[in-house]
């Protein structure tokens, strides 16, 4: 019948694997964030952190216990995406921004205002409505060698932009400038590896698949590079909450658009999609610039 669409139940699979993965992302941002600022000279790091700094980082335990649920989270995240489509799980990570709100207000001591309550009310039913209808009407597709080559070209692009202007304007960045270009790389790497894992479940090899892996180590190091300045130069709630508005946008618009997963919803679930992924993204705007914890000192436990 026209317009109806196969629904594979094992799709659901992602969902939960997706949710444990926000999880860690949530506790390990934390802890990287305080990592970064006990190393000294971190907050006031400009034109980004020096290689001094950076080998500083590996000896504060809050940092390395934080890198290690990072892994944990992309390791969730990779494994997500076998069973379920872009556009289905990349939008959880959101939730982490929620767990942080939360655990932030605990451990600082700041209870939350009304306005973050709200905004956690506006992440959680776009996300639910969003994840929803993508679990209906999105479904895993073959990816052309055309579609690969230009995810690999805008890629390129989106580097090769982000390292001239970190070279002639670091000095004037601020968490913001690192937090959109870690959101940009990330949501690539997200796509990257979907695209390996597809081909490898299909058993469709290429050598396109090797500029994907190499494509994939570029974007994490230099996208990890801009999350740590990040951290030294805002709060973590700006980090988390950029980033969980960037890195899906860009996966999921990926994920629609070139690799063609929703190519036979129907009109009234695009309209969904765009008005679910507008609801979340006002929640996670306003729970980042309301978060009580931006606007009062927080008493973070000291790293040992």
């Amino acid at each position: 019948m026209t317009g109806e669409l196969p629904l594979d139940p094992g799709q659901f699979l992602g969902i939960p694997i997706a949710l444990v993965g926000a999880l860690f992302l949530s506790a390990g941002a934390q802890l990287q964030h305080r990592g970064v600022n006990r190393v000294d000279g971190a907050s006031s790091a400009s034109g980004g952190l020096g290689l001094g700094q950076l080998r500083m980082l590996v000896s504060r335990p809050s940092w390395v216990v934080g890198t290690l649920m990072l892994g944990l989270a992309i390791v969730f995240q990779l494994a997500a995406l076998v069973p379920s489509t872009l556009a289905m799980v990349q939008p959880l990570g959101a939730l982490s921004l929620v767990v942080t709100a939360i655990v932030n207000s605990r451990v600082s001591g700041v209870a939350l205002n009304r306005l973050s309550i709200v905004a956690i009310c506006l992440c959680i039913g776009g996300i639910g409505l969003f994840v929803s209808v993508t679990a209906v009407t999105t479904r895993n597709t073959n990816v052309s060698d055309r579609a690969l080559d230009g995810i690999l070209l805008i890629l390129a692009v989106v580097v090769a932009l982000a390292a001239a202007l970190f070279v002639t304007l670091r000095h004037r960045f601020t968490a913001i400038y690192y937090v959109v270009g870690a959101g940009l790389l990330y949501g690539f790497v997200a796509t990257l590896a979907k695209v390996v894992i597809a081909r490898t479940v299909q058993h469709n090899p290429s050598w396109l698949l090797v500029l994907c892996v190499v494509g994939i180590l570029v974007a994490v190091t230099a996208g990890a590079y801009f999350v740590q300045n990040a951290y030294a130069s805002g709060p973590p709630d700006l980090v988390i909450a950029g980033l969980t508005v960037i890195d899906p946008i860009v996966a999921v618009t990926i994920g629609l658009v070139i690799l063609r997963e929703a190519a036979e919803s129907p009109l009234w679930a695009v309209a969904l999609y765009v008005l679910s992924g507008l609801i979340a993204i006002c929640g996670v705007f306003l729970l980042a610039r309301h978060h009580p914890q931006i606007h009062e000192p927080a008493t973070p436990r000291r790293d040992p």
